[in-house]
């Protein structure tokens, strides 16, 4: 009797066994997938984790697997050992990384296109000609024939002599009617086949590169020796030092070698522009892989890696460390401090910079980190030792560093210089002269929507959301109220509920509200927003950036998406409308962070031999951040950041473990939190705070509360894992602890 234990698209045990029937007993492999009952009769595409013949416990029912999916294994052991890595230190279950890793669509019907191509008679030259003479009665039938011929060059040697047939139609402006006549005839035929969504058309074939310049060729070099030593490089050069040019070099010796590689970038919005430039280099050995492809679309990339093994590069976000490499040699983590590399939710709760180090291990490959400004922890790992680090200090052909000048908009607001505008006196001539010489300007506002809040005068009520904590952000263009964390959405009220006053004033702003002051001081002026409104399909990304990288748009307003690694030629102004709203946040890492997006979006400035200017707009321009990020000092941020974080016990001295306690009774959950506390501190003492709660206590009707652990950095996480789950299973004995849900967030940013 031969037995599976398959893995369940659901977070429960991490696998459950089946009997094989007699026969599949040949069939069925780790990593292909079968369909099993569940629970109430309920159907799932499982995978099998193992095959074996060790008969389960007398008592317990053994079902039988119901069918096989796959005719062989869609993922690679490998994989399922990065799977258990990931399953493991983020403490979640194997059901729950396997529903992220697999595309949905990994059953998927392979795209078919009905294709037009010569019958095999009518191959032979002499038979062709002699058609054509009989076809002289029948012009339409000769002239889509002959068309045919010189389209796909039919009579030359080798010539596959095909092509679509609805291309063939719309080229030659011909009916079906007059096809099915030559189908009819015998001369032609029309049959299906299965085609790929290519990327990149163009062949990959050995392009003399881009030379590097002499500062690019030390670095490159350099990183080539950190390399013959440690197994992870952090290379933090400048704004516009040219790093991506470096990374092609790098991942064309890796294809040269038989390698694959893999380059991760944070956000979907920068895949455009990287696209198109390393496309020019390596054609169809790029692949690119993210959620706003289809299913299908990313079920054959998936497919491609499985079944041809070939030196490729694939370029994408997180998703992309699950899919199934053979022999990666480089994964590239782009802008490797953004934490848009985090997993929120749901589970895996995982940081792909991290998870990218350990999968390029598994693989005996290399990980570079890339980032003008590095996040603390990877830089403390660099300077320690553990990662070799390379710098590059220049910017590409000499330019100069964009000056940072500051305005105090709290002197401006009270000299009422800016009683009714979002924009300085300072701002506003640096534009105009921008827009005057033909340049371009970026307009950074971390916020989207018109308002973050609606307030009476009267009386001070605020609209809040009725599933969550938080207040509804104005949405102008659509007279709504959202609430950014669940969606929930209202029309604009025109009286207070409370008082029934006209009175409602807006607080704050975002994008919209900076896009409507920009066409009423810049008029004729193309303006363009990039914010996840306006940005929610990848064609509406990729028109956003096109347009403003071919001077169609000459203003862009946006959030942190614009923070990234984009490169546009033209933009010799930015403005950072409001740095407090960065600063002022409840975080340990509020100032990295506020550090890091100032001076990358500032990066987008002069990136050609045209200097560029960045206006910080800030009602605190004396704050020490303010003058780190107007000289550009990273080191000097670093070392106040690490003093503070040595002193409370943060990362990078500490790990931390934050546990998300959630339920619909507020009381209920609070004694539950404060028992689970007590529970984790009667082993690991002062390490455990909390319960506490979060600054936005409520989201999608459920309550939260937080119990942070803090462990030292050398600490395994397996016992600590085996610790959490006693004291888990523990609680379950209080029937009010059942009622709530539980999650734990490992490193979170």
């Amino acid at each position: 009797m031969r037995y599976a234990d398959v893995i369940l698209p659901l977070p429960l045990a991490n696998s459950y066994t089946y009997r094989i029937p007699d026969e599949l007993e040949s069939l069925v492999t780790p990593g292909c997938r079968v369909m099993v009952y569940f629970g109430k009769r309920r159907c799932y595409t499982a995978l099998v984790w193992e095959v074996h013949d060790r008969a389960p416990q007398a008592e317990q029912t053994v079902k039988e697997l119901y069918a096989l999916v796959d005719a062989s294994p869609v993922v690679r052991p490998i994989q399922l050992r990065f799977w258990q890595w990931i399953a493991s230190y983020y403490i979640c279950r194997l059901g729950d990384v396997y529903k992220a890793a697999i595309p949905s669509a990994q059953g998927f019907q392979p795209k078919r296109q009905l294709y037009v191509r010569l019958a095999g008679d009518y191959r032979q030259e002499e038979r062709l000609l002699a058609l054509l003479d009989g076809l002289k009665r029948a012009k339409k039938q000769e002239q889509l024939l002959l068309r045919f011929l010189d389209l796909t060059h039919a009579l030359e040697p080798g010539s596959v002599a095909e092509m679509p047939r609805k291309a063939l139609l719309e080229q030659c402006d011909a009916s079906a009617a007059v096809l099915e006549g030559l189908l009819r005839r015998g001369v032609l035929e029309v049959y299906e086949k299965e085609i790929e969504r290519p990327r990149v058309s163009k062949e990959w074939q050995e392009i003399a590169m881009k030379p590097l310049s002499e500062a690019q060729a030390q670095a490159f070099a350099e990183i080539q020796t950190v390399f013959q030593e440690k197994a992870v490089c952090l290379f933090q050069g400048v704004t516009s030092s040219g790093k991506t040019e470096i990374y092609a070099h790098l991942i064309a010796e890796e294809l040269r070698q038989g390698r694959q590689v893999l380059y991760l970038l944070p956000e979907i919005a920068l895949t455009t522009q990287i696209m198109e430039r390393l496309g020019h280099y390596f054609g169809d050995r790029l692949l690119v892989y993210h959620s706003k492809f289809s299913d299908t679309e990313r079920a054959e990339v998936w497919n491609r890696l499985l079944q041809q093994e070939e030196p490729v590069v694939v370029l994408g976000v997180r998703s992309s460390l699950f899919l199934p490499f053979s022999k990666l040699g480089l994964i590239i983590v782009d802008e490797e401090q953004e934490t848009s590399y985090k997993q929120q939710d749901p589970a895996p709760r995982y940081h792909a910079r991290n998870a990218a180090i350990v999968l390029a291990n598994m693989h005996g490959g290399k990980t570079l980190l890339g980032s003008a400004t590095p996040s603390i922890d990877s830089y403390f790992n660099a300077t320690t030792g553990k990662y070799g680090l390379v710098t590059l200090t220049t910017r590409y052909g000499d330019c100069r560093m964009p000056e940072i000048l500051t305005v105090n908009t709290r002197e401006l607001k009270r000299k009422k210089i800016m009683k009714d505008t979002l924009f300085s006196p300072l701002l506003v001539e640096k534009m105009q002269r921008a827009l005057t010489q033909g340049e371009q300007v970026i307009l950074f506002q971390n916020r989207r929507g018109f308002a973050p809040m609606v307030e009476c005068r009267q009386c001070g009520w605020v609209p809040h959301c009725v599933n969550c904590d938080v207040s509804l952000t104005y949405h102008k263009a659509y007279r709504t109220l959202t609430c950014h964390y669940c969606g929930y959405t209202i029309g604009f009220p025109t009286r207070c509920p409370d008082c029934d006053s006209e009175e409602l004033r807006l607080q704050g702003f975002g994008t919209e509200q900076v896009e409507e002051e920009v066409a009423r001081l810049f008029p004729a002026v193309k303006v363009d927003r990039l914010d996840l409104d306006t940005a929610r399909t990848r064609t509406a990304y990729e028109r956003i950036i096109t347009d403003f990288e071919r001077g169609k748009t000459q203003i862009l307003i946006g959030t942190q998406m614009l923070s990234k690694g984009l490169d546009f030629g033209r933009v010799s102004v930015v403005g950072i409308l409001s740095a407090d709203s960065l600063m002022n946040y409840p975080d340990f890492r509020a100032h990295e962070r506020a550090f890091q997006l100032m001076v990358q979006v500032s990066g987008r400035a002069g990136r050609r031999e045209q200097p560029g200017v960045v206006v910080l707009q800030t009602s605190q321009p004396d704050h020490p951040l303010i003058g780190m990020v107007q000289r550009f000092a990273y080191k000097e941020m670093v070392r106040m950041q690490l003093a503070e974080r040595s002193q409370f016990r943060y990362p990078p001295y500490y790990r931390l473990i934050v546990v998300v306690l959630r339920g619909k009774q507020e009381s209920v959950l609070q004694e539950m939190a404060r028992l689970y506390a007590d529970k984790l501190r009667s082993r690991l003492g002062d390490r455990v705070l909390g319960p506490v709660t979060p600054p936005i206590h409520r989201i999608q009707t459920l309550y939260l509360r937080q119990v942070v652990i803090k462990v030292e950095i050398a600490a395994g996480i397996t016992p600590l894992r085996t610790f959490l789950e006693e004291v888990q299973q523990s609680m379950q004995a209080e029937p009010a602890f059942r009622s709530l849900l539980l999650h734990y967030d490992v490193d979170p940013v």
